[in-house]
Order: C-alpha cells, then structure tokens, then sequence
C-alpha cells in the first residue's frame, strides 16, 4: 500500500512509518521544515514539504495513496487546524481509509472500567476534540472511510509526555511530581503497541472507534514511583496539589489528575490487536 502520514517526524510518527515500511509500504509523510524531512527520510519515508495548514497541499496528497494516518498536531489553534486538516484529508482519500487520532482523556473520570461507548466528559484542554471527531466520524454517511484511535498516555523509549512532565523535572529536582494523594489511575499504551493499532487500523471498518489502551491500570501513584527510577531518584516523588501542579505544568495537569480504566477489548477482537508491552511499570522504571 501507499501511505501518507502527518505528524511523522514526532515520537509516535517515526515509529509508524518504520512499522509501515517493515510491512513493505511505501510511504510519504508531511514534513514542516528541512529537519523533519531528514528525519522522515532516515525512517524510510518520502518527505513531502508543506505545513499542516497547507490543506490543498494535504488534500493533493491523500488522492495518490491507498491510506492515511493523520497523526500531527497544532499547538496553536488546535481545533481549527485538527479539523480543517482532517477535512482536506478526508477529501483526498475519497474512500480511502483515513484513520485519524483522537485520545482517551476526552471521556474525562471514567468511574470504573469502561469501554469506547461510555459517556464523555473531557478536560478543558481536550473538550474542543469532541466536535472535531463527530465530523470526522460523519464522513463514514458520505462516502468517506474515517477510522478513529483514541491513544491512552503513550510512554516507552524515554518519550512522550511522561518524560516531559515527570521524568524530567524528577532529574532536575530530585523528586518526580505527582498530582494529589496518587490514587487515581491512568490509561497507558507501550508506544510501539499504539503503532499496531494504527497500522491495522488501516483496515477497520468505516467509522470504527478504537481506544488504543492496555488492560493495565496502574495508579498514578504506581507510575511516578516507577518513573523516580527512571528519573535517577529512586523511590522520590514530592506531592502536588492540583493548583501548583496547573501552575507547574499548565492546563494539561487536569487531565494527568483524571482517574481513568479502559478495555481495549474492542481492538483485539474486531482487528487482532495484541499489545506486547504488559508490565507498564518495569518498562517505565527501566525507560524502555
């Protein structure tokens, strides 16, 4: 297949398109700037220059391949940028498959576990995500073939946001930060076990929704305890109240604060998913 992906220079992207050439895909990707064109090139990608507010650009794009992933993000504007890609995208690919991502934090507190059907309830740094993806999923009406993935917290490799947020300021300060007493838990995915999930969603039905999460449901207490190790101090954390935490880290704290257990039940049986990483914490303490 030929495949073009946004976002393919960043933490999950280069790990995509590696796992979509090992599969003998051939593969061009967005790149911003002559930096995240090498860096898509040494992955094994075609680079092709533009923004991702090019739309025409995007929209050009997506008529030559057989899929799309749609992985990059704007930090400014995210929710007019979001959608205005997914739309030019979407117009591209035809019928295409277009999978696009979305994340599990849009349904908020989850009381238990729940699976993609539950109600949802996000933070405000997420809450814009909710319109964007009941446009995008629409498309499935029209002809299109929208596939949403819903990442949990993505960790693995000394990445992601776990080592912005944690483990770094743990190595700064000595002790890894953690929002309240600890107890609630998070919604973690092995980075190389989401990239399984968007490669095979390739191949999902139009208008599917997947939540790309492990069975694992440590708390946040369990996470940052295994992070000091990772952190270079072992068995320290220091305690922050929401207040200082959204002080320290910005809006984002809300949504490391939300207490979250998914299934991704849904995954593994409609598409053969098979997360391999299932001891979350000793990958974590060891930065794998």
């Amino acid at each position: 297949m030929r495949i073009f992906v946004t976002g393919g220079s960043g933490y999950v992207g280069r790990s995509t398109i590696r796992a979509l050439v090992r599969e003998g895909n051939e593969v061009t990707a967005l790149a911003r700037n002559d930096r995240a064109s090498q860096t898509v090139s040494d992955v094994g990608a075609i680079p092709v220059r533009g923004e991702l507010t090019d739309t025409a650009l995007l929209r050009e794009a997506a008529k030559y391949v057989d899929g799309v992933i749609h992985l990059a993000a704007s930090e400014e504007k995210p929710d007019e940028v979001d959608l205005a890609a997914a739309e030019a995208l979407l117009d591209g690919a035809h019928g295409s498959p277009y999978v696009h991502t979305g994340g599990v934090w849009v349904y908020g507190d989850t009381n238990g576990v729940v699976d993609e059907d539950a109600r949802r309830n996000p933070p405000r740094l997420r809450a814009w995500r909710l319109a964007n993806e009941e446009r995008v999923l629409a498309r499935a009406e029209t002809g299109g073939h929208p596939v949403l993935v819903m990442p949990g917290l993505v960790y693995g490799e000394s990445g992601g946001l776990l080592e912005r947020f944690f483990v770094e300021p743990g190595r700064a300060t000595g002790a890894v930060p953690c929002i309240g007493d600890g107890s609630n838990h998070w919604a973690l995915v092995h980075r190389d076990d989401i990239v399984a999930l968007y490669v095979l969603a390739l191949r999902a039905p139009a208008g599917s929704v997947y939540a790309g999460v492990s069975d694992q449901h440590p708390t946040q207490q369990e996470v940052t305890e295994a992070l000091s190790h990772a952190a270079g101090c072992p068995g320290s954390t220091v305690t922050l109240s929401l207040d200082e935490a959204l002080a320290q880290m910005g809006p984002i704290a809300e949504a490391f604060a939300l207490d979250q257990r998914f299934t991704g039940a849904r995954a593994r049986e409609q598409l053969g998913w098979k997360p391999a990483h299932q001891d979350a914490l000793a990958d974590l303490a060891r930065g794998r």
